[in-house]
């Protein structure tokens, strides 16, 4: 019946512009529609190559489903759900005209992780729709390219397997970010060492740490000496006992 309509033209079609939407992964985002029609006939959810199946309520079995008058919520977000979203509001106004509402939607995922020192790292960031990584080091804020989809691997110690981006004998911590062919960040991955140097505050933690493990265990020791005294002492005094 929707298509039967779009094809006879009682549609009305209202653009806007891209909204950014932040989401961590493992976590939830919501697409806000911010419509307030009453009588909404049907949402669609697409990635622009295929339609995303929207539940209607939250106990449904799939991870997207409707809230509300039309928002729609990703639960437990993936490096794949980043990229372009385009949300249609299919509704009728008081003429009972079947009228359309398009949003366009950028999503975008942030992931932290912790690496030690000449270990290997393996991001899975090179999704269908990444044109360029790049990264940006602690101590510099430009943005160097390390791949892309037509010159490939820029940087030595880097490999690709499958769709994962690895780093071998990881030394380069920093924030590297995935941008589609718009120049759109899809995902960005900050990379942390897990054996840098401590700072001054980090340092103070550590010694009250071992002030206290050292008179905590200074303590155990006495009670544990007592305890034997006082065992020898009370056998002493039965030996004694039992000779008079």
């Amino acid at each position: 019946m929707l298509n039967l309509l779009l094809l006879l033209g009682f549609v009305y079609y209202s653009g806007a512009s891209t909204v950014s939407v932040f989401g961590e992964k493992g976590g939830n985002v919501t697409l806000s529609c911010e419509f307030e029609a009453r009588e909404i006939s049907d949402i669609s959810l697409n990635n622009g190559s295929e339609l995303i199946p929207v539940c209607e309520t939250e106990e449904c079995s799939g991870r997207v489903f409707k809230q509300g008058n039309c928002d729609v919520v990703f639960k437990n977000l993936s490096f794949s759900d980043a990229g372009k979203y385009f949300m249609r509001v299919y509704y009728y106004n008081d003429q009972t005209e079947l009228k359309r509402q398009i949003r366009t939607y950028q999503l975008h995922i942030h992931d932290e992780v912790s690496v030690k020192t000449g270990e290997e790292l393996k991001l899975d960031v090179l999704l269908s729709n990444a044109d360029k990584v790049q990264h940006q080091s602690r101590r510099n804020t430009e943005w160097t390219e390390v791949w892309s989809r037509t010159d490939g691997v820029q940087r030595e110690r880097i490999t690709i397997r499958d769709r994962n981006l690895i780093i071998n004998e990881f030394t380069d911590a920093g924030t590297y970010r995935v941008l589609d062919s718009d120049g759109e960040i899809l995902i960005t991955v900050t990379v942390r060492e897990t054996n840098e140097k401590l700072d001054d505050t980090d340092k103070d933690k550590t010694d009250d740490t071992k002030y206290r493990s050292y008179w905590i265990g200074l303590i155990v020791v006495l009670v544990l000496i007592l305890t034997v005294v006082t065992l020898l002492k009370r056998r002493h005094r039965r030996y004694l006992q039992s000779v008079t």
